[in-house]
């Protein structure tokens, strides 16, 4: 198995059709801040933004900084405004007693599924569960459940391949539980009956590694007969850091992105202008719309 002490859980990437809506969903809801806004004018080159080459913006939104917090990129691409759901995605949980009192005041959607564990969407449909109590010192987002069609082989791709840590194991129930580290944001796998349906809302999943990894993940996954979505690219970002990617797909087709760490670093550092970026272009839309 590979040497993973130095991988760490990123981030979520979402695809949204109104991105100011979906804001006001992490921010008022959830307690979220913006982390930063960034606005391109054609398509990523490792597809960060789904299968689109005109304009899009990224919006990173987290409780803290992205060196330390799992965080959500909400990925906006112009002239689209909604996206199919599949049943791929099965939802983020998070402790915050804070999340679940705001959700009562602003009268969101709430449904308690178990004791203390409230159920809500976000604006796109795509369910959040928050657990009623006080968040954790590391990270209030406590993991990513992902659904999948055959457990085993998830977990030999995960696991055997990708090295993480099995932390938890229900053939009963047909989860397992997984992480690079104790204190990160977990994956969730689940089993379902039949097939993974990705429809046009699939997201994807970052994680990052030492940028020297990278040529070696991009081997494995060759020699394994693994899917390479897209091989060890440059992804440039106006203004900011240049970062090297290789994305992949699981044997669901799950879509997961590595990232170098390092330079990732550099571009993740919290932009203080960012939530007034994404506010400024929301009155310039509002502007213009007809």
């Amino acid at each position: 198995m590979v040497v993973t002490a130095a991988r760490r859980a990123l981030h979520f990437v979402f695809k949204v059709g109104n991105r100011f809506q979906t804001a006001r969903f992490y921010r008022d809801i959830l307690g979220m801040k913006i982390l930063r806004h960034e606005e391109f004018e054609e398509g990523c080159k490792a597809a960060c933004n789904g299968p689109y080459d005109g304009k899009w913006s990224k919006t990173m939104v987290g409780f803290g900084p992205e060196d330390e917090h799992f965080v959500a990129e909400l990925t906006y691409n112009y002239g689209i405004g909604e996206y199919k759901l599949g049943n791929d995605f099965m939802g983020i949980t998070l402790a915050s007693s804070q999340a679940v009192s705001n959700a009562r005041k602003l009268e969101w959607p709430l449904s308690e599924v178990t004791e203390g564990v409230f159920e809500t969407e976000a604006p796109g449909g795509f369910k959040f569960y928050l657990q009623n109590c006080s968040p954790p010192q590391s990270d209030p987002i406590l993991k990513v459940t992902l659904a999948v069609s055959d457990l085993q082989k998830s977990l030999n791709y995960w696991s055997n391949l990708l090295g993480m840590k099995i932390y938890e194991k229900d053939e009963e129930k047909q989860r397992a539980l997984l992480g690079y580290a104790d204190n990160q944001c977990k994956l969730e796998l689940q089993g379902i009956k039949g097939a993974v349906d990705h429809a046009a809302a699939f997201g994807r999943i970052a994680f990052s590694c030492p940028q020297k990894e990278l040529p070696d993940l991009e081997d494995l996954m060759k020699r394994e007969n693994q899917k390479i979505l897209t091989p060890l690219v440059s992804l440039d970002t106006p203004g900011k850091a240049t970062v090297q990617v290789v994305i992949l797909a699981d044997p669901d087709g799950h879509e997961i992105c590595f990232v170098g760490d390092e330079a990732f670093r550099e571009l993740s550092k919290v932009d203080p202008e960012g939530s007034k970026l994404l506010d400024d272009v929301s009155l310039i839309s509002k502007f213009i719309s007809p």
